[in-house]
């Protein structure tokens, strides 16, 4: 059994799109899960950048 049950009667065009909303989806999904873990550290880089930029001018 197909796992969307039209499948079969479905154009290729249909296919191609679903196929590559799946994709899509999946990339989007990884990408969420791996910036949640790296976030923190995204921002204490951040935070850091700017604290040197602000000591350097001074």
């Amino acid at each position: 059994m197909a796992l969307i049950p039209r499948w079969p009667m479905m154009t290729e065009e249909a296919k191609a799109l679903t196929k590559r909303v799946a994709v899509s989806a999946l990339v989007l999904l990884l990408a969420v899960v791996l910036l949640r873990s790296l976030l923190p550290w995204v921002i204490l880089a951040m935070a850091a950048w700017w604290i040197w930029k602000a000591v350097q001018r001074r």
